[in-house]
């Protein structure tokens, strides 16, 4: 990415998205890390390495508790101390910290009832004099606010530079609301990172990045994170030729969300693109009819949709179709998609739930093929979690594969098919229903306040409509009972656990002193991550081991 961004000219790129993933109906999820703050800051830390280390800058966002679209520009997010602490500045403090990133993007929202824009002891106390930041703050896409509280708090950069923000600096100035000596610190601050960017240094863009070779990355990358689910002896594909595909997702994968986090893709390879490029064989009959389906959906979209590809609602099948299929295929794939993104949360009927008609056609995919002794594989093409426990006993696998990016059709292929071990593991809860997750009471979940009314709060100061519970203001009432945090000690059962994920083979665990071997005790090469929680039950340390073939063992130090 940093590659990319520094032969197409960007001197800083936008991101990482960092906020923690509070509850799964945020739209802006499939941007975010995790519900543990040190996978969320180790993980954002990596990518900032990454990135600035081919001298491009990058910006971790969106500083702070930004952790709902609903009414982004105006909520107010209630947070006491010890939380915020604990759980939502902890990722930033480490990803700071641990990588210096050039710059970090003050968020939309209050805090506690000051905009994080406007908050000097978040932008200046915490970040700057706790943390040592020694970048940039740039406001997010905000335009005109209190330039002044701003500018004091500790802003650099106010995005996005309209022509009367320049004016109302001046004005500021001249009537005292900013000092000289504080606008000058922020305007050094802004020289500072000029001085660093490739446009200064003279890199003259070749606007052809390696995209092949970023292609490779971008399937290797996607196979390291699916999650296996569920397996009952149908994966990795034996003995299988012809798979009936459904779900126009299996056609029309989404490769990522929407909005600013959205991603430019030359491509996407399918799921069906990805079956036969391994050798197996799509149902002809079946895909003409889910190819005419979407061909005369081409021109519409569902819904509002901020940048990028909109989900089409699911097609449904004649029975007697689903029959025919079972009898002429060996298998089954039936993908579930999602889309969110930017500007608004989403809903739980047949978002965070199946649709009915989603159940109803994997209850009859199922009944036919295993009335035939077939096997069914569901792959779920997600950005965010959704309710699995009503039905994920149905088919005889589950794979996670999430948006999964350009090459994605090759990349679940390559899971299904056991070229690669699945070894990713879950960086948040699958709850067994929605209402089990503590922020549930916290949180919109109707979709009746969209992206287009988010974005009518943006006049004025970003004054809110009114004092609507979780639109105008949200109270963060779980405190620390964020996910796995909540669900290891209340008791409550889970779908599936946050580092959950099976695999195709199995490892050994011995843990000696400081030192924990892994071995591979299975038949199939693999790669297996350590977990380790202190003793309040907290995620302490992590670590990926390199592939391993069976009997091999790589030895892991804990910091």
């Amino acid at each position: 990415m940093g590659s990319e961004a520094l032969e197409y000219g960007v001197d800083v790129l936008l991101a990482p998205g960092m906020n923690l993933m509070r509850n799964p109906l945020c739209g802006r999820n499939f941007e975010y890390y995790s519900e543990d703050p040190l996978l969320s800051g180790k993980t954002a830390a990596a990518f900032i390495r990454g990135v600035q280390s081919c001298g491009v800058g990058t910006s971790a966002k969106h500083f702070a508790a930004n952790n709902q679209e609903t009414n982004r520009f105006g909520n107010n997010s209630i947070v006491d101390e010890k939380t915020l602490r604990d759980l939502y500045l902890k990722g930033f403090e480490i990803a700071v910290k641990e990588s210096r990133p050039w710059t970090v993007m003050s968020s939309y929202n209050k805090l506690n009832g000051v905009y994080t824009q406007e908050s000097e002891w978040l932008l200046t106390q915490i970040l700057r004099d706790e943390w040592g930041f020694d970048g940039i703050v740039m406001t997010d896409w905000t335009g005109r606010r209190n330039t002044a509280a701003q500018i004091n708090a500790g802003n650099n950069l106010l995005a996005p530079g309209l022509h009367s923000q320049k004016k109302d600096i001046v004005r500021k100035v001249r009537k005292g609301e900013i000092s000289e000596e504080v606008l000058d610190d922020r305007v050094r601050g802004m020289l500072e990172l000029i001085v660093k960017t490739p446009r200064f240094k003279g890199h003259v863009p070749s606007d052809s990045p390696d995209l092949a070779s970023h292609a490779a990355v971008s399937r290797r990358a996607a196979t390291e994170g699916m999650v296996l689910l569920e397996n009952n002896g149908v994966l990795p594909l034996a003995g299988i030729s012809s798979i009936a595909l459904f779900g126009v997702g299996s056609y029309d994968l989404i490769a990522g969300g929407t909005g600013s986090g959205n991603v430019n893709k030359p491509y996407v390879i399918g799921l069906e693109e990805g079956l036969e490029s391994a050798g197996y064989r799509a149902d002809a009959k079946l895909a003409g009819k889910y190819h005419s389906y979407l061909s005369n959906k081409k021109n519409r979209k569902k819904g509002y949709v901020m940048v990028g590809e909109a989900a089409w609602e699911e097609m449904q099948v004649a029975n007697e179709d689903i029959k025919a299929a079972a009898a002429g295929n060996d298998a089954a794939i039936l993908t579930i998609s999602r889309q969110a993104g930017e500007g608004q949360d989403r809903g739980l009927d047949g978002d965070f739930n199946l649709s009915g008609g989603e159940k109803k056609l994997m209850e009859e995919v199922c009944t036919e093929f295993h009335r035939l002794g077939k096997k069914v594989v569901v792959v779920l093409n997600i950005g965010g979690v959704i309710e699995t426990a009503s039905w994920k006993s149905l088919p005889d696998a589950v794979l996670l594969a999430w948006a999964p990016g350009q090459e994605g059709g090759n990349a679940i292929v390559d899971i299904l098919s056991g070229k690669v071990n699945p070894s990713g593991k879950l960086s948040m809860t699958f709850p067994l229903a929605y209402g089990d997750i503590p922020s549930s009471a916290n949180f919109p979940s109707d979709h009746k306040f969209g992206f287009k009314d988010s974005m009518a709060t943006i006049s004025g100061h970003g004054s809110s409509r009114g004092n609507t519970k979780d639109v105008d203001y949200t109270v963060y009432e779980e405190g620390g009972n964020v996910g796995y945090r909540y669900f290891g000690t209340s008791g409550d059962g889970v779908s599936y656990p946050f580092g959950y994920g099976l695999s195709y083979t199995s490892f050994s665990i011995e843990n000696v002193g400081s030192r924990y071997v892994v071995t591979n005790t299975g038949s199939t090469p693999g790669k297996e991550v350590l977990i380790v929680y202190n003793a309040d039950g907290e995620l302490s340390f992590f670590a990926k081991t390199r592939l391993l073939a069976p009997g091999e063992s790589e030895e892991v130090v804990i910091p």
